[in-house]
């Protein structure tokens, strides 16, 4: 049986590491390149950086920041926010990530998954979804969280993995920031419909929504970000909690 892995999130923006509700309402929370040391020093089994306002602003992910991280941690970590085309993943790639996430770029221009994949491999292109529950079903947004778009939740995950996406990072909007629980219902849908491993993020709280997202959602990986940065939850102490009740984590 796969390890299931424990990821905390570093969202960046103006250098520092911030996070928000409902992907608005932002407050600080440390430094991003000591956190990143924190966590990988802690047991964390990944890292995820996000230039979290790099599409909205047109800007280019933060490519020293990135040779900062790769100096400092010993996990691997991937990077997203403004990656547009290739010389974006080359450059990261470069600076020492070990994997790109693409949201906005590849709701913009699917081909570009394929052009990922295909020139560095699947493993390295995440699929980043950000959707939004709504009367008629998950939609998903683009430029962190700002735009709307037609495209529905399901049918661009299964077209993304078709595309050659190594992994899907689903968010939910609606849970994000507010601490009860993942949607876990929408996991296991993704669980059920894709054969690339499903990462969760948006609604973790406390440990019990992380045994919840790998029993009920199926997730192969649980993303969370404030109950990391404030001390609410600590990775070794998670990690514990989760062996005890026969969930695999690495150690």
């Amino acid at each position: 049986m796969l390890a299931k892995r424990i990821i905390p999130c570093l969202d960046v923006k103006d250098g520092k590491t911030v996070k928000g509700v409902n992907f608005v309402n932002f407050r600080d929370a440390g430094d991003p390149v000591e956190l990143g040391r924190l966590y990988s020093e802690q047991g964390a089994d990944e890292l995820v950086y996000l230039d979290i306002t790099a599409s909205y602003e047109g800007r280019k992910t933060f490519t020293d920041l990135v040779r900062c991280v790769a100096a400092k941690v010993s996990i691997p970590f991937t990077v997203g926010g403004g990656i547009n085309e290739m010389q974006d993943v080359d450059r990261l790639l470069n600076a020492g990530a070990d994997k790109v996430s693409i949201n906005s770029a590849a709701l913009n221009k699917p081909q570009l998954i394929d052009e990922v994949a295909k020139n560095f491999g699947s493993q390295v292109c995440v699929v980043a979804i950000d959707a939004k529950f709504e009367e008629n079903g998950w939609h998903c947004y683009r430029s962190g969280g700002h735009v709307p778009t037609e495209r529905e939740l399901f049918s661009w995950a299964k077209e993304a993995q078709e595309r050659g996406a190594g992994e899907i990072l689903f968010t939910s909007m609606s849970h994000d920031g507010v601490k009860t629980g993942y949607a876990n219902e929408a996991l296991a849908r993704l669980h059920e419909l894709l054969c690339i491993p499903v990462i969760a993020s948006g609604g973790a709280g406390k440990k019990e929504h992380f045994y919840e997202v790998f029993q009920q959602g199926k997730a192969d990986a649980a993303l969370a970000a404030s109950v990391f940065h404030f001390g609410e939850i600590s990775l070794a102490e998670l990690k514990a909690y989760l062996l005890e009740r026969n969930i695999c984590v690495r150690i």
